[in-house]
């Protein structure tokens, strides 16, 4: 894999936090980057849940006619993209959210 490209920034920050920082690392911009991703993956990962707790009224009705049958309506040579097969069925419902059908 390819090494990132960096871009260089500057960041102001109160002097107890670059204290902070200097006392465990010596390479400031390696603990800042790792706090940024670990933030960014903090932020993806709530915005997930959030989601999945009030999703976007076009999954809903997405749900509503199934998978399948919205794939079908994907541009010519796009319908490889999913395997409506390959996942769980679920429903949801205001009440409870995402679930798992009753059998």
């Amino acid at each position: 894999m390819a090494p990132a490209l960096s871009e260089r920034v500057t960041v102001t920050m109160p002097a107890e936090l670059v204290a902070g920082i200097d006392r465990f690392e010596r390479n400031r911009s390696r603990f800042i980057a790792d706090a940024v991703r670990h933030e960014l993956k903090r932020r993806r990962r709530q915005e997930l849940l959030r989601s999945l707790e009030e999703p976007h009224p076009d999954s809903l009705s997405t749900a509503e006619v199934g998978l399948e049958t919205w794939s079908q309506g994907l541009p010519e040579g796009d319908h490889d993209l999913l395997d409506p097969g390959g996942g769980v069925p679920v429903q949801w419902s205001a009440e409870q959210g995402w679930q798992e059908p009753e059998a």
